[in-house]
């Protein structure tokens, strides 16, 4: 009994991460696979579904808060709950980042606009990515990264634009320390892709969207690419884990 009692005592608990979610099956992909292998655990949200967000962040080491095919502008309550809630991390000063929607919901948040874009066009697929200088000071970026939206985000005042695009404008930016914002889908796992091609594929008609099949394919050739850049990028955010 004592030894059970002092190995648990003996045990260090990981940093959670809050990670918010906005379907059922959603999965935070790559960026969960990373942080869980650089020590941190994930506290799994999906505020669609009900689950509420904590009122401080102090028992958790940042936060995370992923896409979803619904839009920032929606005037479902969660969408607002969360928006709201940005204040949290901004406030305390906890690595943020938001991906898609999430960086719509940040934008927003900081006073951006979030729309689509003036002539119709969409990014789904693979794009070219253009750092700015404060971006290439920060770190290298790929030149091609993966798209799945319709709607964009104006320029935060104060925010610090990181990458660029042809179609939208803004796609990454930093918001004081702590807060950052992608555009962009580096998280997708191959199966999430087969998915997302297989449930999103009455997109692939609109405005600039790429067939299925560029989608797959261009994977094989831009994805290595992007899954490193993804790993240095979470570590300049969230860092070395520090134990709880």
């Amino acid at each position: 009994m004592f030894q059970t009692d002092w190995m648990e005592n003996r045990q260090v608990k990981r940093p959670k991460i809050l990670t918010v979610l906005h379907q059922e099956r959603s999965s935070p992909g790559r960026v969960g696979q990373l942080l869980l292998q650089s020590g941190f655990d994930l506290d799994i949200r999906r505020p669609p579904l009900g689950d509420g967000l904590p009122e401080t962040l102090e028992d958790h080491a940042g936060a995370v808060i992923f896409g979803g095919p619904m839009s920032a502008n929606d005037p479902d309550e969660f969408v607002d709950r969360e928006t709201d809630w940005l204040s949290v991390p901004l406030a305390e000063n906890k690595p943020f980042l938001g991906i898609c929607l999430g960086a719509q919901m940040l934008a927003k948040h900081l006073g951006g606009t979030v729309g689509p874009h003036p002539e119709g066009l969409v990014e789904i697929g693979w794009y070219e990515l253009e750092a700015t200088e404060a971006g290439k000071a920060l770190m290298d970026w790929p030149s091609m990264v993966y798209h799945f939206h319709r709607e964009g985000f104006g320029l935060p005042r104060s925010a610090t634009l990181l990458a660029t695009a042809k179609a939208y404008h803004n796609q990454a930016f930093r918001y004081g320390e702590n807060a950052w914002g992608v555009q962009f889908h580096a998280e997708l796992t191959r199966a999430m892709m087969q998915r997302w091609v297989v449930r999103g594929s009455e997109r692939f008609t609109m405005n600039n969207a790429q067939p299925g099949r560029e989608h797959l394919e261009g994977r094989l050739v831009y994805d290595a690419v992007l899954k490193a850049w993804l790993q240095r990028f979470l570590g300049t955010i969230f860092g070395a884990p520090v134990p709880a």
